[in-house]
């Protein structure tokens, strides 16, 4: 007997998201965190392109969208003369740009959309232990009203770099920590700098010291900016606390006049700040676990990786961890998948941890656009477009040599025509369910026989747990099919996707592409799925 299927400890962005997607499919889950109340910083404030397209899937784009603010680039001082100056654009098929938003309105966000699936925060309530057998786990919670034990099928630990969970479970955080210590300060200027742009100021010191540094990221409201820079000297301490030196500490909260001694110093115009929300002193440590899965519970976020906020990589890959889980945990509760889906979860996502890691600690180190990439490219990895699973265990055959192969990001287009409405979708309105996603190509000459026996066959191997579609040519025409059409009325998904006549394509959940199956057939398409569901 359990008490829930799914506990969740820490209701930051990453165990937010982690209980959403979880009860979008119907899984019951208990979330917890041991703040009373949540904390009114603007920690993490970049917001990636591909955390609007999963927030989109979500139900939350819109509301985001609302509350953040654009980031149209940067500005760049050196020395106090001007740099070069970066343009944060995408091309042109891409739906989201770079947004700031500050971390309590993404976490109130996330929160409303999660009591709209009928489940609360648990505040002020911790994690003392838990232990975990063949069947489930049993954790022993502490809150105002005493203590309890509950029994869950699973337990996700995204309790942050100071991580419990992944304490009590004995897991390896190797890695290392800057020595540097850093403010940061949420206030408003007067300088009459483009909005929408991040400032990064610095000024070498003669002696080859480490450079005087100020980043500013633009926040909602007027010329309002979360400021950071080198701690002042009377601000420093050399307490490591637990050994995990990273993060936002207590204790040292830098006054008005330290943020402003650092703008007489390196704004690159004259200006007074004014309106200090909050500040504080952070450290910044680079480490990775060596298990992202320790039997019946998960780690993810900060739990699993830290590293510099370089490229606001943080939050939003911790996002995609939860993204990445939650799909698979649901499956495993309802019986429709096991241990192999699971197992999956550290596959794919230790990797993209440990790339993070690396290129955060380079570029924080180098800077951002060393790595010999192109701009484009430079700013599509920033935008978290182009995480993969290419050779991940979930991954099936390929076949095109296209630009586009399994494991991919599955790409947007537009230009799709339904029988019965006046306007064209976009591919992703077909993607915002929470099941796999079959999508067949084939060609004008499209035989109603092998699109049913396809979409059956698939549809028995996911146990139903399948939205399927024919994308058809412009002058196709959709009635009378076994299957639900769309006409590729621009030819984007032809040209977006490389698509020949008579492949499938299988989209996953978290809107990857798992299989390109060529020629489409009943067979091909079981065998791919039988790599994520339990069989029939």
């Amino acid at each position: 007997m359990v008490d829930t299927d799914v506990l969740v400890v820490g209701a930051g962005p990453v165990g937010l998201t982690a209980a959403v997607e979880l009860r979008r499919r119907g899984v019951e889950c208990r979330i917890v965190d041991r703040l009373a109340e949540p904390l009114r910083y603007a920690k993490a404030v970049g917001v990636q392109p591909r955390t609007l397209e999963i927030w989109d899937t979500m139900g939350l784009a819109r509301a985001a969208l609302a509350a953040a603010v654009p980031m149209r680039g940067q500005l760049m001082f050196v020395d106090g003369r001007p740099g070069p100056r970066i343009e944060l654009d995408l091309p042109p098929g891409i739906p989201y740009r770079f947004a700031a938003l500050p971390q309590y309105t993404t976490e109130e966000l996330l929160t409303d959309l999660l009591a709209r699936h009928g489940t609360g925060v648990e505040r002020g309530t911790e994690l003392v232990s838990f232990e975990q057998d063949p069947d489930g786990v049993e954790a022993v919670l502490a809150g105002a009203g005493g203590r309890e034990t509950v029994r869950c099928r699973y337990l996700v630990g995204c309790d942050g770099a100071h991580s419990r969970v992944r304490r009590i479970l004995g897991l390896a955080f190797e890695g290392g920590a800057f020595t540097e210590q850093y403010m940061l300060g949420d206030v408003e200027v007067d300088w009459d700098l483009p909005a929408g742009y991040g400032v990064r100021s610095t000024r070498h010191a003669p002696d080859g010291a480490a450079p005087d540094i100020l980043v500013c990221i633009p926040l909602p409201g007027v010329r309002r900016y979360r400021m950071s820079m080198v701690v002042a000297p009377d601000l420093l301490d050399d307490d490591a606390g637990d050994g995990v030196a990273h993060g936002l500490e207590t204790g040292r909260t830098p006054e008005l006049r330290h943020i402003q001694a650092v703008l007489d110093r390196l704004s690159p115009q004259p200006t007074t700040a004014s309106a200090l929300r909050w500040s504080s002193v952070f450290r910044i440590s680079h480490r990775l676990v060596d298990r992202y899965r320790s039997g019946r519970v998960f780690v993810a976020g900060d739990a699993a990786h830290i590293h510099p906020p370089t490229g606001a990589q943080g939050m939003n890959t911790g996002i995609q961890d939860a993204y990445n889980l939650g799909w698979k945990l649901a499956l495993a509760v309802r019986g429709r998948a096991g241990d192999r889906l699971l197992d999956s979860y550290h596959a794919e996502r230790h990797p993209i941890g440990e790339e993070v890691v690396g290129r955060t600690v380079r570029h924080a180190r180098a800077g951002v656009g060393t790595d010999g990439e192109s701009l484009e490219t430079v700013l599509l990895r920033e935008a978290q477009l182009l995480v993969n699973y290419r050779g991940g265990p979930l991954t099936g055959p390929d076949g095109s040599g296209g630009d586009v192969q399994p494991g991919d990001r599955a790409p947007d287009c537009g230009g799709l025509r339904q029988a019965l409405a006046a306007h064209p979708v976009r591919l992703f309105d077909l993607l915002r369910g929470t099941r796999h996603t079959l999508l067949m190509h084939p060609g004008p000459d499209a035989d109603p026989d092998l699109l049913a026996a396809c979409a059956d066959a698939a549809r028995r191997a996911t146990h139903g747990e399948l939205d399927h579609y024919a994308v058809l040519p412009a002058d196709a025409v959709l009635d009378g099919l076994p299957v639900a059409a769309v006409q590729d009325g621009r030819d984007e998904f032809r040209t977006a996707y490389a698509a020949r006549d008579g492949e499938a394509f299988l989209i996953r959940p978290d809107g990857y592409l798992a299989a390109r199956v060529r020629p489409a057939d009943p067979a091909g398409l079981a065998a791919v799925l039988a790599r994520v569901f339990a069989p029939v």
